[in-house]
């Protein structure tokens, strides 16, 4: 690999991806613009951004870039062409806890159930790991329970 990419980011007029990166023979550090060509506010982001990773032009300096990178980079330039706002689309990124996923469209849920997936994969213990214990145990404390009024009166005597 001739260039390790250090950053990316967006350009919004005209969209393009911009990357900065190293070359390694010589350490200089340069900025590639790269035009994101054909691509509308209809546009499949994931298709896109494959491919841009596989244009003849860009491979060697998109080779150090992940697929699931250019496809937020992609996902950012669809979103500001829809006039949505910057702050708004990264936003879109974050997994909230309380968010509602029954209220998402399909595109969004995979999304986010990839989201998902990932941190899982980063959390998780693997048997060669130097902190992993085989059979954890933990005392959960008990906490007082609440009442409710079907518990205290039952038709059947249960």
């Amino acid at each position: 690999m001739r260039f390790a990419a250090k950053r990316c980011g967006v350009q919004f007029s005209p969209p393009s991806i911009v990357l900065i990166y190293e070359h390694t023979e010589t350490k200089k550090v340069r900025k590639r613009i790269i035009p994101v060509r054909n691509f509308s506010k209809y546009s499949d982001y994931s298709m896109a951004a494959e491919r841009l990773k596989n244009n003849p032009r860009h491979r060697d300096y998109l080779e150090g870039v992940s697929q699931s990178q250019l496809e937020k980079l992609h996902i950012i330039l669809r979103d500001h062409m829809q006039g949505f706002s910057l702050e708004h689309s990264l936003s879109s990124f974050c997994l909230d806890p309380d968010e509602d996923l029954n209220k998402l469209d399909d595109e969004e849920l995979a999304r986010k159930k990839g989201q998902m997936d990932e941190l899982f994969e980063k959390n998780r213990r693997h048997k060669d790991d130097p902190d992993f214990v085989y059979n954890l145990e933990v005392d959960f404390t008990k906490t007082t329970l609440e009442k409710c009024s079907w518990d205290e009166e039952s038709d059947d005597g249960f």
